[in-house]
């Protein structure tokens, strides 16, 4: 009992700083980096006019719809004078905005909702053609090797000549003891059971 209350009061007087335990990244608006149109234009050439909201997925400025990671480094459609007006509206009460103008905000910000980004996309189909195909095509490599590239199967894997081998064997008593000729009734003339 002494030593729990030994171990509340030690934790109580220990002062954990509270940045060890936030997850959040320190931010100062202060600080923000804003790239002058020139500088911009020099680092990212194809961005065209659309805004840097992020650090993207390995820093790069570049838009990639992946469950993985949600959160593309630059947003998905260029800033027009529709979308820079909806980003107006959206700093303000947002019940007052209609669902299709939020529609419209989400898809100038993202090319595809996560529902869209899971959804079947029929590569199933893609894949069994080309092992079809793949199938196919060893077929006919299989067959075009047996008539062009092998020769004929020699005379001797015959079932005659197999059982005329086998007879003769036997005639010369090959294997008396333990081979063929030993499982051969020679007063019968037949196979021993």
């Amino acid at each position: 009992m002494a030593s729990r209350q030994l171990v509340r009061v030690a934790a109580q007087s220990v002062k954990i700083p509270q940045r060890a335990i936030c997850t959040s990244a320190v931010r100062s608006s202060d600080h923000d980096v804003v790239l002058d149109p020139k500088t911009r234009d020099r680092i990212y050439p194809k961005l065209g006019n659309r805004d840097i909201v992020g650090f993207g997925l390995n820093g790069m400025a570049s838009y990639i719809d992946s469950t993985d990671f949600p959160c593309p480094a630059i947003r998905f459609k260029e800033n027009t004078p529709d979308v820079l007006a909806l980003r107006e509206k959206e700093k303000q009460e947002w019940s007052s905005m209609t669902l299709e103008e939020k529609r419209e905000l989400y898809r100038a910000s993202f090319c595809q909702t996560f529902a869209e980004m899971k959804a079947p996309k029929g590569e199933w189909k893609s894949i069994l053609a080309c092992v079809i195909m793949g199938l196919c095509m060893s077929g006919g490599l299989l067959l075009w090797m047996k008539w062009s590239v092998y020769p004929e199967l020699p005379r001797t894997i015959t079932r005659e000549w197999q059982e005329k081998e086998v007879r003769r064997m036997v005639d010369l008593g090959s294997g008396a003891i333990t081979g063929v000729s030993s499982k051969w009734d020679y007063e019968k003339g037949q196979w021993k059971n």
